[in-house]
């Protein structure tokens, strides 16, 4: 069952640290989370020696904006989402061994004798170099603190770190037009000295490592990026910034500067390795040393520079450590095809969603998996996700599984039966069961969720055939020792899925396990895959309960009804108020003819797009008035309506109609036009307006 990583004798798997400057959305679960926490189960399931560790990122500039934003203290912001994210986390059933945070004092301790240690070894090189200074703000700007023109592809919000729009890694000299986010000043080049990471010293090293010793397990879109980046010719790196939040600088003439974020973050992995080995008193250094121990970083596409070419180089100067063996990113997930976007609130935040859909974690897991952005970036709809629930976890899964326990306890009282002759069907359907853990086992050792989900679900669709192709319950009174039989082999399959969901969806596996009374020892994939049975003939099962519930309609609506609103807030708060237009006298005003009107009747324009041609009954007369409403009004929504005119402008001939006025329009903060009418009823057509 077990793929070619059976030799490792233990795993560290690490989870990219979330910034403790926001919640965690489904993003972040799709991309990191959810795959770990998966392979992190699998490999409890199979016996394994697994490290699984985590924790909230609390340095650098993102937590300094936001307070800054807030109005309160770098402190008072991660301890805020420190706890909203660690619950969340805890609450959504990720089995971290251990979820530090990096303002704890082991991990300054470990943080600083690191630095301190390449310092010794003189691994780091001592430049002053202009940087970006705001001279408004009179002070230097870290990274994130500046915004500006992507060099690489044009994108005209890049910050000084890194381009979200096409993923380079950048530094804020190099920005294009930069901005300081602090003041909106343009920033000057002020000298300051730092330490640099020399990673072309490294780029021999990357290159064996990575492009010749991982050309062929690494999935395409790390090892291209990877490729891209070392070709292009590796530059020092600085590990050290102007700023009072974060790990000071542990030598002489570091006074006033703290270390890199990326400098100190990955070393968040290792201290919270040793939280843990202390908490359950291991020795933390065989799974950071020892080379039989296989380390995985799951992390989203944005950090794979971060993680396999700037850590591994500090780990390559520190000496005393091994070297993940993958680094499986994921790509990004959309939301109903817009991009995930923290500052737009476009997103669904996991703390709400835990509160919107109580116990239905397995749902959001199920649908993040079989959805996965693995190779390239996909999207999340509440519509998908109430499909795969209703028609997959309801009608395949819990189908089979409620058949299964209701008729047992129907025909035997809960009591697996002992079967008879089994007949060839029974055989087959058994022997397929056993390949499973280990077809499961090579997607999963191969970083295919997405793939691992979807036989998973084919054990279901197995049982669920098994039946429909049995029909016990027609064969109940004239064959009874037959059923005795199916439901024997139908209750193995139950229990089979009890174990191998586990990893996929924990929630459910423990429900179905306690249903089916299964013993700790039992959940073992090798059981499933070598055991002739997970349930034996006179074991006593549990009453049936529904694994899953319908999703209905109208939670979905909701769901799709708060991203409508995030919209219009969006669109409200980027909307630009309109100059206003030069001072007019009020002889100008008057000899605008404005009165009030009734439109009649309306039509499209042939072959115009925009255009309605109205009728209006404007007190003096009917008029034919052309209007550019038709991509916001059907013509059947416009009669009828009451209308302010603009009677006396000059006609003006529209795609040969004279249009004889105007009506007045505005515009919703959502874009939507919007007429300017009376606001109370009786007002006749003709009134004039003044």
């Amino acid at each position: 069952m077990m793929s070619q990583n059976s030799e490792a004798s233990r795993y560290t798997i690490t989870a990219a640290l979330p910034y403790t400057n926001g919640p965690i959305h489904i993003g972040h679960l799709a991309g990191v989370y959810v795959p770990a926490d998966i392979y992190s189960r699998y490999l409890r399931g199979i016996g394994k020696d697994v490290a699984f560790v985590c924790g909230s990122d609390e340095h650098g500039v993102a937590i300094s904006m936001k307070a800054k934003k807030e109005g309160i203290t770098p402190k008072e912001v991660i301890d805020k989402y420190h706890k909203i994210i660690s619950k969340s986390f805890v609450d959504f059933g990720i089995t971290f061994d251990h979820y530090s945070r990096t303002s704890g004092e082991m991990h300054h301790k470990t943080a600083s004798d690191f630095f301190k240690k390449l310092h010794e070894d003189q691994a780091f090189i001592e430049e002053t170099t202009p940087q970006l200074f705001d001279p408004e703000a009179k002070q230097f700007l870290a990274d994130r603190f500046v915004t500006g023109t992507c060099p690489k592809c044009g994108n005209e919000d890049a910050y000084g770190d890194q381009c979200e729009s096409c993923g380079s890694a950048l530094n804020a000299t190099e920005l294009i037009n930069p901005k300081s986010t602090l003041s909106g000043a343009t920033p000057i080049l002020k000298e300051t000295k730092h330490w640099f990471l020399p990673l072309d010293r490294y780029e021999s090293f990357l290159k064996e490592w990575i492009l010749e010793g991982h050309k062929k397990d690494w999935k395409p879109n790390v090892y291209g990026q990877c490729k891209s980046w070392i070709e292009e010719g590796l530059k020092p790196r600085a590990v050290t910034r102007d700023l009072d939040w974060g790990i000071p600088v542990p030598v002489t003439g570091g006074e006033g500067k703290v270390l890199y974020v990326w400098f100190d973050a990955p070393i968040g992995y290792i201290s919270a390795t040793k939280e843990w080995a202390a908490k359950t008193g291991k020795d933390w250094e065989p799974y950071w040393k020892d080379k039989n121990t296989k380390m995985v970083h799951f992390i989203g596409k944005d950090n794979i520079v971060f993680h396999c070419i700037i850590f591994p180089a500090m780990l390559k100067a520190h000496g005393d450590f091994i070297l993940p063996e993958n680094v499986p990113a994921n790509e990004f997930l959309n939301l109903e095809g817009q991009k995930l976007s923290t500052s737009k609130n476009w997103a669904v935040w996991l703390h709400e969603y835990l509160e919107a859909f109580p116990d239905q974690q397995d749902v959001l897991r199920y649908t993040l998996t079989a959805n996965a952005p693995e190779s390239k970036d996909n999207d999340f709809t509440w519509k998908d996700f109430q499909a795969r629930n209703n028609n997959e976890l309801v009608a395949i899964f819990g189908n089979f599984i409620n058949r299964g326990v209701v008729l047992t306890q129907k025909y035997y009282q809960g009591k697996v039966p002992t079967p008879g002759h089994l007949e060839a069907i029974d055989l087959e359907t058994l022997a397929a069961l056993k390949e499973f853990p280990a077809a499961i086992a090579n997607s999963l050792e191969k970083y295919r969720f997405r793939e691992a989900s979807g036989i998973l679900m084919q054990v279901a669709r197995l049982g669920n055939k098994y039946l429909a192709d049995s029909e016990p319950w027609k064969l109940v009174k004239t064959d009874p020792k037959r059923v005795e039989s199916i439901m024997y082999v139908s209750l193995q399959i139950a229990a089979a899925l009890a174990v191998l969901s586990e990893p996929f969806l924990p929630f459910t596996s423990n429900k179905l396990s306690e249903m089916l009374d299964l013993a700790p020892l039992d959940l073992s994939w090798k059981n499933v895959a070598e055991k002739e049975a997970l349930l034996p003939s006179g074991h006593v099962i549990k009453e049936a309960q529904l694994l899953f519930r319908r999703i209905e309609d109208s939670e979905i609506d909701a769901q799709i009804q708060k991203l409508n609103q995030t919209k219009i807030d969006n669109a409200a708060m980027e909307a630009t108020v309109v100059p206003q237009k030069d001072t007019s006298s009020f002889e100008d005003f008057s000899k605008l003819d404005l009165r009030t009107g009734t439109i009649l009747s309306a039509e499209k324009m042939p072959k115009a797009k925009k255009l309605l041609v109205l009728q209006v009954q404007t007190g003096l007369d009917t008029r034919t008035i052309v209007s550019g409403i038709a991509e916001h009004f059907s013509p059947e929504e416009v009669v009828g309506k009451k209308v302010t005119v603009l009677v006396n402008l000059a006609p003006r001939v529209l795609r040969g109609v004279e249009s004889e006025g105007m009506i007045l329009m505005t515009e919703h903060k959502s874009g939507k036009l919007v007429f300017v009418n009376p606001d109370e009823d009786g007002v006749t057509d003709g009134t004039v307006i003044s």
